[in-house]
C-alpha cells in the first residue's frame, strides 16, 4: 500500500498494490496492520457502507457529531466519484479546507477521512458504486452536514449547473459559517 499525503493532515490517499495478469487482477483493498504502521492512525473499521448513484448525484456534506464522529475509508467500485473532504477540526491550521480527489474502479484510490470532516462525492460517470468503512456506528440524531454548493467553501463538484441530482435532506443542510463543530 501507498499513502500519499493531501496536504491536510491525516487526510490521506491510499493506492492498494494491484496485481494484474492475463486473468485479471488481485489487492488487498485493507489491511489495519499496515494501515497503522505506515499512517500511525487507527484503522479499526466497524461499519461497511455501499451506495449506488447515477450520474450529477452529489451527496454530501455530511458527517456525525460527538460521541459517534466517524473517520472513514471511501472507494469506488463501478464508476467515478470527485470525492471531497472539508476540514472543520476545531483549531486546525486548515480549518475550512478541502481536498478533491478522482476515486475511481480503475485507478483504484481510496481516501481516508479522518474524524473532524464534512464529506461528500460527485458522480462523474454514468453510474457508480460507492463503499465506504467507519469506525464507528451511524446514529441518526447525530447527523450534521454543509449544503453542497457553499459559497465560502467553494467546491467545484465538477457537474455542470443544472445537471445536478440532490436530496431534498441535503438541500436543508446548513451553510459552513453555521456548522458547529463537530
Amino acid at each position: 500500500m501507498e499513502i500519499t499525503e493531501t496536504g491536510i493532515k491525516d487526510c490521506l490517499i491510499l493506492k492498494p498494490r494491484v496485481f494484474d495478469d492475463a486473468r485479471g487482477y488481485f489487492f488487498e483493498s485493507f489491511n489495519q496492520q499496515t494501515f497503522e504502521d505506515k499512517t500511525g492512525l487507527s484503522g479499526a473499521f466497524v461499519q461497511d457502507n455501499q451506495s449506488y448513484s447515477s450520474y450529477g448525484v452529489i451527496r454530501g456534506l455530511h458527517a456525525q457529531t460527538g460521541a459517534f464522529a466517524q473517520a472513514k475509508l471511501v472507494r469506488v467500485t463501478k464508476g467515478e466519484v470527485l470525492d471531497v473532504a472539508v476540514d472543520v477540526r476545531p483549531g486546525s491550521p486548515t480549518y475550512g479546507q478541502h481536498v478533491s480527489v478522482r476515486l475511481s474502479a480503475e485507478n483504484k484510490l481510496q481516501l481516508y477521512i479522518p474524524r473532524g470532516f464534512v464529506h461528500g462525492f460527485s458522480v462523474l460517470s454514468e453510474t457508480v458504486e460507492f463503499l465506504y468503512k467507519c469506525d464507528n456506528f451511524y446514529n441518526k440524531a447525530s447527523e450534521t452536514g454543509v449544503i453542497y454548493n457553499d459559497t465560502d467553501l467553494n467546491i467545484d463538484w465538477l457537474i455542470p449547473a443544472g445537471m445536478e441530482s440532490i436530496s431534498e435532506k441535503d438541500m436543508l443542510l446548513k451553510p459552513f459559517a453555521e456548522l458547529r463543530h463537530i
